[in-house]
């Protein structure tokens, strides 16, 4: 993985206008003294204070180092395999909120949001295999068995046989893999849901349009820099500060080519899209935990979510002049989202007792 360059120099500071010729008036209850009247009290403005560095477009989207936000990174080596995922976390007390990017993504995606609640919770985000800084026997296996599957194995690496209160966030096709690790009733401490920006009626009819977008993408970059301008003026990203962080982790350095790249080759994943949706609507119902959807703008529920909503069987919030990465976007809003959710359904260090969860040996 590449390494982020380091900001440039700052710019000079731009020339000073001359002070600006201006009459002064004395306020004071006493009458002027026309014998001094050039030693009159200077003016608030007879002088232009200085300008503010001009910061070029290079510094702008100069990339942030993740460790301004998560508190370590680690690898996790699964036994029996030669996978190793890498994680990044933060915080060291309360239950675990465990971070499912999206595809194209990396767990930097949430670097801004866990710098927000690490104080009352755990954060870990998982680089996804493809994605990040993790390697895998079969970097296109991104079928959601293979997914959830992975997910469990670092769940299972980390924490043994006696794993903390879980929460599970997932972010578009990590949300249908939090969705599907949850119907598979393997965590016993699993204690909530949180699915971000996925319904999978709107995900199923967009599949026939996602090989083109992937393909009219800009696929090349000069600089680590030029990608984040490029992810912030397209509009995928709309918060600078999370593009910063979360975009290098996105890229590798092509040699041949002289250039960035991405690191996650979705377009060559397409057999795997429609497992990633289908059936998401009953098993995100059917699910026995606390479970919040958020949704960026007006997105449509299906009838299956609709009936559930009405019967009180999730929490559902539509945040508004938001884009599609909700936790990149408003940071802070989604941060308050999650540790109300936490504080609502009273989710603590140990979890909550949730019937119908078998164990984890099972």
């Amino acid at each position: 993985m590449m390494e982020s360059s380091a900001p440039s120099n700052l710019a000079p500071l731009s020339e000073e206008s001359p002070p600006a010729e201006t009459s002064a008036r004395d306020c004071s209850n006493n009458p002027p003294d026309h014998n001094n009247i050039n030693d009159e009290v200077p003016s608030a403005f007879s002088s232009v204070p200085a300008r503010p560095p001009i910061q070029t477009s290079s510094q702008k989207y100069a990339p942030l180092d993740w460790a301004g936000y998560f508190d370590r990174e680690d690898d996790v080596s699964i036994p029996g395999s030669n996978d190793v995922f890498h994680v990044y976390l933060a915080g060291t007390q309360g239950p675990v909120i465990f971070c499912l990017h999206g595809g194209g993504y990396t767990g930097l995606s949430f670097a801004l949001s866990a710098s927000k609640i690490k104080e009352k919770v755990r954060v870990v985000a998982m680089d996804f295999r493809g994605h990040g800084k993790s390697s895998t026997e079969n970097e296109l296996d991104l079928s959601i068995e293979t997914l959830c599957s992975d997910v469990l194995a670092v769940l299972k690496t980390m924490y043994g046989d006696s794993p903390p209160a879980i929460v599970l966030v997932g972010h578009s096709m990590g949300g249908s893999v939090a969705v599907h690790v949850a119907a598979r009733k393997q965590l016993p401490t699993l204690c909530g849901l949180v699915v971000v920006d996925v319904v999978e009626g709107t995900a199923m009819a967009s599949l026939i349009h996602m090989q083109k977008i992937l393909t009219n993408r800009m696929q090349h970059f000069p600089t680590i820099e030029k990608a984040i301008e490029w992810s912030v003026k397209g509009g995928s990203l709309r918060n600078i500060e999370s593009a910063r962080v979360s975009i290098p982790s996105t890229l590798i350095y092509d040699d041949s080519k002289r250039c960035y790249t991405y690191t996650a080759k979705l377009e060559e994943t397409e057999q795997h899209w429609r497992g990633w949706y289908e059936g998401l609507s009953e098993k995100f119902l059917s699910s026995p935990v606390p479970k919040l959807l958020l949704l960026a703008g007006t997105d449509r529920l299906d009838r299956a979510l609709t009936i559930g909503q009405m019967q009180g069987k999730f929490q559902m919030v539509v945040v508004r002049h938001t884009g599609h990465a909700i936790q990149e976007d408003v940071p802070d809003e989604f941060a308050d989202f999650i540790l109300n959710f936490v504080s609502r359904n009273r989710i603590g260090p140990r979890g909550i007792e949730i019937p119908g969860i078998k164990s984890w040996r099972s």
